[in-house]
Protein backbone atom coordinates (compact mmCIF):
# COMPACT_ATOMS: atom_id res chain seq x y z
CA UNK A 1 0.00 0.00 0.00
CA UNK A 2 1.90 3.65 -1.16
CA UNK A 3 0.25 6.45 0.42
CA UNK A 4 0.34 10.16 -0.54
CA UNK A 5 1.08 11.38 2.90
CA UNK A 6 1.58 14.92 1.24
CA UNK A 7 -2.04 14.51 -0.28
CA UNK A 8 -3.72 13.44 2.49
CA UNK A 9 -1.51 16.62 4.70
CA UNK A 10 -2.93 19.18 2.55
CA UNK A 11 -6.33 17.82 2.52
CA UNK A 12 -6.65 17.53 6.36
CA UNK A 13 -6.96 21.49 7.89
CA UNK A 14 -5.15 21.06 10.90
CA UNK A 15 -3.05 23.69 11.31
CA UNK A 16 -3.86 26.85 13.44
CA UNK A 17 -3.91 29.27 10.83
CA UNK A 18 -6.48 27.13 9.20
CA UNK A 19 -9.26 27.87 11.40
CA UNK A 20 -11.59 29.53 8.55
CA UNK A 21 -10.61 26.64 6.05
CA UNK A 22 -11.48 23.81 8.68
CA UNK A 23 -15.09 26.44 9.15
CA UNK A 24 -15.57 25.74 5.29
CA UNK A 25 -14.64 22.20 5.45
CA UNK A 26 -17.20 21.42 8.29
CA UNK A 27 -20.13 22.90 6.87
CA UNK A 28 -19.42 20.84 3.37
CA UNK A 29 -19.64 17.78 5.99
CA UNK A 30 -22.75 18.78 7.25
CA UNK A 31 -25.21 19.06 4.51
CA UNK A 32 -28.17 19.51 6.43
CA UNK A 33 -26.71 22.19 8.48
CA UNK A 34 -27.55 21.29 11.87
CA UNK A 35 -23.96 22.03 13.46
CA UNK A 36 -23.20 18.58 14.55
CA UNK A 37 -21.76 15.73 12.45
CA UNK A 38 -22.84 12.15 12.53
CA UNK A 39 -20.75 8.96 11.76
CA UNK A 40 -22.92 8.64 8.31
CA UNK A 41 -21.68 12.00 7.65
CA UNK A 42 -18.29 12.05 8.31
CA UNK A 43 -17.99 9.03 6.24
CA UNK A 44 -19.74 10.53 3.28
CA UNK A 45 -17.60 13.54 3.33
CA UNK A 46 -14.24 11.48 3.23
CA UNK A 47 -15.38 10.56 -0.69
CA UNK A 48 -17.25 13.40 -1.48
CA UNK A 49 -15.58 16.72 0.33
CA UNK A 50 -12.05 15.07 0.85
CA UNK A 51 -11.84 12.81 -2.23
CA UNK A 52 -9.22 10.78 -1.10
CA UNK A 53 -10.15 7.26 -1.80
CA UNK A 54 -7.38 5.87 0.93
CA UNK A 55 -9.22 7.35 3.53
CA UNK A 56 -13.30 6.63 2.43
CA UNK A 57 -11.77 3.27 2.46
CA UNK A 58 -10.37 3.07 5.74
CA UNK A 59 -13.73 2.84 7.77
CA UNK A 60 -12.10 1.62 10.92
CA UNK A 61 -10.00 4.69 10.93
CA UNK A 62 -13.23 7.02 9.98
CA UNK A 63 -14.94 5.45 12.63
CA UNK A 64 -12.20 4.92 15.15
CA UNK A 65 -11.21 9.01 14.77
CA UNK A 66 -14.62 9.59 15.16
CA UNK A 67 -15.54 8.38 18.33
CA UNK A 68 -13.26 9.63 19.98
CA UNK A 69 -13.40 12.99 18.48
CA UNK A 70 -17.22 12.98 19.70
CA UNK A 71 -16.14 12.10 23.22
CA UNK A 72 -13.64 14.69 23.65
CA UNK A 73 -15.32 17.83 24.71
CA UNK A 74 -19.08 17.87 26.81
CA UNK A 75 -20.78 19.63 24.43
CA UNK A 76 -22.81 22.93 25.46
CA UNK A 77 -25.56 22.16 22.74
CA UNK A 78 -29.32 23.02 25.17
CA UNK A 79 -30.92 20.06 22.34
CA UNK A 80 -28.63 17.57 24.56
CA UNK A 81 -27.69 15.52 21.02
CA UNK A 82 -23.61 17.25 20.96
CA UNK A 83 -21.72 14.41 23.07
CA UNK A 84 -23.53 12.16 20.33
CA UNK A 85 -22.02 13.45 17.44
CA UNK A 86 -19.25 15.73 16.68
CA UNK A 87 -19.09 19.60 16.91
CA UNK A 88 -17.08 22.33 15.33
CA UNK A 89 -15.18 22.64 18.25
CA UNK A 90 -14.18 18.81 18.03
CA UNK A 91 -13.76 18.90 14.37
CA UNK A 92 -9.85 19.93 14.07
CA UNK A 93 -9.19 17.47 16.58
CA UNK A 94 -11.19 14.45 14.70
CA UNK A 95 -8.89 15.42 11.75
CA UNK A 96 -6.34 15.28 13.80
CA UNK A 97 -7.01 11.77 14.71
CA UNK A 98 -8.28 10.50 11.48
CA UNK A 99 -4.82 11.52 10.34
CA UNK A 100 -3.25 9.45 12.93
CA UNK A 101 -5.85 6.72 12.96
CA UNK A 102 -4.74 6.57 9.33
CA UNK A 103 -1.72 5.94 9.83
CA UNK A 104 -2.52 2.83 12.30
CA UNK A 105 -4.76 1.47 9.48
CA UNK A 106 -1.84 2.04 7.12
CA UNK A 107 0.28 -0.29 9.36
CA UNK A 108 -2.35 -2.35 10.56
CA UNK A 109 -3.07 -3.38 6.79
CA UNK A 110 0.57 -4.08 6.35
CA UNK A 111 0.66 -6.82 8.86
CA UNK A 112 -2.43 -8.07 8.04
CA UNK A 113 -1.04 -10.59 5.31
CA UNK A 114 -4.47 -11.95 3.98
CA UNK A 115 -6.40 -8.86 4.11
CA UNK A 116 -9.07 -10.61 6.93
CA UNK A 117 -9.16 -7.28 8.83
CA UNK A 118 -7.39 -9.29 11.95
CA UNK A 119 -3.91 -10.30 12.65
CA UNK A 120 -3.17 -13.73 13.80
CA UNK A 121 0.13 -14.87 15.32
CA UNK A 122 1.77 -15.61 12.40
CA UNK A 123 1.64 -12.67 10.61
CA UNK A 124 2.37 -11.03 13.74
CA UNK A 125 5.83 -12.70 14.08
CA UNK A 126 6.30 -12.52 10.53
CA UNK A 127 6.01 -8.65 10.53
CA UNK A 128 8.30 -8.71 13.88
CA UNK A 129 10.92 -6.98 11.68
CA UNK A 130 9.41 -4.67 10.28
CA UNK A 131 7.36 -3.49 13.36
CA UNK A 132 10.05 -2.94 15.29
CA UNK A 133 10.76 0.27 12.56
CA UNK A 134 7.88 1.76 13.81
CA UNK A 135 7.86 1.15 17.40
CA UNK A 136 11.27 -0.39 18.56
CA UNK A 137 12.52 -3.20 19.90
CA UNK A 138 9.81 -6.06 20.36
CA UNK A 139 11.43 -8.94 22.48
CA UNK A 140 8.97 -11.51 22.68
CA UNK A 141 6.57 -11.54 19.86
CA UNK A 142 3.87 -13.65 20.94
CA UNK A 143 3.96 -12.45 24.58
CA UNK A 144 3.69 -8.86 22.76
CA UNK A 145 1.02 -10.53 20.46
CA UNK A 146 -0.66 -12.01 23.67
CA UNK A 147 -0.67 -8.90 25.58
CA UNK A 148 -2.14 -6.78 22.46
CA UNK A 149 -5.36 -9.47 22.36
CA UNK A 150 -6.93 -7.85 24.78
CA UNK A 151 -9.83 -10.21 24.60
CA UNK A 152 -7.86 -13.08 24.36
CA UNK A 153 -9.68 -13.92 20.85
CA UNK A 154 -6.58 -14.92 19.17
CA UNK A 155 -6.65 -12.48 17.09
CA UNK A 156 -5.87 -9.01 17.13
CA UNK A 157 -8.01 -7.05 15.82
CA UNK A 158 -8.05 -2.64 14.90
CA UNK A 159 -9.13 -0.96 17.83
CA UNK A 160 -6.85 -3.65 20.04
CA UNK A 161 -3.90 -2.36 17.40
CA UNK A 162 -4.95 1.02 17.88
CA UNK A 163 -4.72 1.14 21.81
CA UNK A 164 -1.33 -0.70 21.65
CA UNK A 165 -0.28 1.90 18.56
CA UNK A 166 -0.83 4.91 20.99
CA UNK A 167 1.49 3.27 23.79
CA UNK A 168 4.06 2.01 21.63
CA UNK A 169 3.96 6.07 19.80
CA UNK A 170 3.81 3.87 16.49
CA UNK A 171 5.61 5.81 14.04
CA UNK A 172 5.85 4.94 10.26
CA UNK A 173 9.04 5.32 8.43
CA UNK A 174 7.23 6.48 5.30
CA UNK A 175 4.92 8.86 6.64
CA UNK A 176 4.88 12.49 6.61
CA UNK A 177 5.29 12.80 10.42
CA UNK A 178 2.54 15.87 10.73
CA UNK A 179 2.93 17.45 14.04
CA UNK A 180 -0.76 16.78 16.03
CA UNK A 181 0.10 19.55 18.86
CA UNK A 182 1.14 18.04 22.43
CA UNK A 183 -2.68 18.81 23.55
CA UNK A 184 -3.97 16.14 20.75
CA UNK A 185 -1.75 13.71 21.31
CA UNK A 186 -2.43 13.71 25.43
CA UNK A 187 -6.01 13.24 24.37
CA UNK A 188 -5.30 10.47 22.07
CA UNK A 189 -3.47 8.72 24.82
CA UNK A 190 -6.33 9.46 27.66
CA UNK A 191 -9.13 8.79 25.08
CA UNK A 192 -7.78 6.36 22.77
CA UNK A 193 -6.45 3.71 25.19
CA UNK A 194 -9.86 3.33 27.05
Amino acid sequence: MSIDWDAIYKKLPTGKDQKAERKEMFMMFDPNGNGILSLAECDKAMRDVICLDELFDAKPAIMRAWQIAKNCTKSKRPDGHGDDYIEFREFKFFLCALRQYFEYFVAFSRVDADDDRRINLEEFTSAKELMEKWVGPIADAEAEFNAIDLNEGGVVLFDEFCKWAITKALDLDDDDDAEMGENTQEKMEKLGTN
